[in-house]
């Protein structure tokens, strides 16, 4: 362990953030590091638990071994955590900034005190790591001559590309997009997330031999036959990106957009690839709507913020959860607890229970939002959402954004084309990671539906253990 009784000696110190403003006049980072003794005192506060739930599948999807990587950090062993960090996680410097630490809440500590600082402490072992030259290329010592495919460019077809490659097999990463990185150069602000650290590890995975091919929507550049034909296996870790839609009359309003679509937009002015008057899709001075409480819609409202946006309003169809672990998840589940983000602490209005029920405009464009509030009730042992009468009521709205979630890859071409076998909802059926195809497997939030970034990074490194093992049968 760390140190006996340091969970004792020392409270937990959060991370903190520039002021708010200075940080909605920029998109660069938000959080100010610890300094290195405060972080030798956070590793020391993990405790000899018994049962390390931290790194059990309630806490970290990728099984990063935490107690280890702690005592390492607190002992000034920091190689050492640095290496026992990577052996379990491909990109412990993206999860270390946008992670929402279920490892934290399954921490044995969150019983009845405050946990370990582990997702900080995880982004200071990595960061040092590349400060100290200690994070080099690491080539396979043989090739197998076997060629694999990998469609999709976001963190499971980047995990998986590089546990591949490092076993020796040559793998060609294909992006529709024009830079790779998928979700997580186009899909995070850079306020959580600058994309100047996605590409030193681009970098990285280049001199380890992956080939990068952008530009390339892989079904209707390239055929689903020149795959087969060219490769000895493909993984499709494309996503999750059928956006959920929302059937309300006045949909088809043009600034009615998905969140992903206005997200994007953003992260291609910041790095060039747009400007300013090549999209209208700007919420400058605008009465702004974001429908969906989630991590997605939590974006929109720092983006929205920091465009300049008039007013941001956030809906929610599901009720305000409680400030406190509620008993139907109980520790070491991940809580349903009120959370406030860095965005929302910038200036939003949140409303909950709320049912969106028509949109009204003129020509084209949107100006209002209409609404009921309604209560969850059991039917049939479903929940299930009923209008309040008499609680209608519309809101100003220049610009909507639909937060709604995911619901399924995209099937057309590629998927139809491969002739893969789907589910009722529309997934496609796996065993294994391996798809009703034997040369074709799917990673990350293609098997899992949308899901968190380690989610898809264990994914994308079980796909490829997957392959691995098929093509040396």
């Amino acid at each position: 362990m760390a140190k006996i009784k340091g969970f004792l000696d020392y409270r937990r110190q959060p991370v903190g953030y520039r002021p708010i403003a200075q940080r909605v006049t920029d998109f660069r980072e938000i959080e100010i590091p610890l300094t290195p003794d405060a972080i030798q005192q956070q590793a020391a506060r993990c405790a000899d638990c018994g049962i390390p739930f931290c790194h059990s599948a309630f806490g970290c999807p990728v099984a990063n071994r935490i107690p280890e990587f702690n005592d390492m950090v607190y002992l000034g062993q920091w190689q050492q955590a640095c290496k026992n960090l990577h052996s379990t996680n491909n990109f412990p410097e993206i999860t270390g900034r946008v992670c929402p630490a279920p490892c934290e809440t399954a921490c044995t500590l969150a019983v009845n005190d405050e946990p370990v600082l582990i997702r900080h402490i995880e982004f200071q072992i990595v960061e040092r790591g590349f400060a100290e030259g200690w994070i080099v290329p690491l080539k396979p010592a043989h090739k197998t001559g076997k060629r694999i495919a990998v469609i999709g460019s976001g963190p499971a077809g980047l995990a998986a590309a590089q546990q591949l490659a490092r076993a020796g097999h040559s793998v060609t990463v294909f992006e529709r997009d024009d830079r790779p990185g998928g979700l997580l150069r186009y899909g995070i602000p850079d306020f959580k997330l600058e994309k100047w650290v996605l590409d030193r590890r681009l970098n990285q995975m280049a001199d380890e031999g992956v080939d990068f091919q952008t530009g390339v929507d892989v079904g209707r550049d390239i055929s689903a036959a020149y795959l087969c034909k060219r490769y000895d296996a493909v993984c499709l870790a494309t996503g999750a990106t059928r956006p959920r839609d929302l059937a309300a009359p006045g949909r088809g309003f043009e600034n009615i957009v998905f969140a992903m679509e206005f997200l994007k937009r953003q992260n291609q002015r910041i790095s060039g690839n747009i400007t300013e008057t090549e999209s209208s899709l700007n919420a400058r001075d605008k009465d702004v709507i974001v429908i969906g409480g989630g991590d997605t819609g939590s974006d929109c409202v720092g983006t929205a913020r920091r465009q300049g946006a008039k007013s941001i309003t956030q809906l929610e169809i599901l009720p305000k959860p409680p400030e406190t672990r509620p008993t139907d998840t109980p520790w070491p589940t991940w809580p349903r607890t009120m959370r406030t983000s860095s965005s929302h602490e910038e200036g939003c209005r949140r409303i909950w229970s709320v049912m969106t029920t028509r949109f009204t405009g003129t020509e084209t464009r949107v100006s209002q939002l209409h609404g009921v509030l309604v209560e969850w009730v059991k039917k049939n042992n479903r929940w299930a959402a009923v209008e309040v009468p008499g609680t209608e009521f519309a809101l100003p709205a220049d610009l909507v954004l639909l937060a709604m979630g995911f619901v399924h890859v995209e099937h057309e071409p590629l998927v139809s084309d491969l002739e893969l076998e789907l589910d009722d909802r529309g997934n496609i059926r796996v065993a294994d990671y391996q798809t009703s195809n034997p040369m074709v497997f799917l990673a990350g939030d293609a098997v899992l539906g949308a899901s968190l970034v380690v989610r898809a990074i264990d994914g994308g490194r079980q796909a490829a253990a997957a392959i691995d093992k098929w093509l040396s049968r």
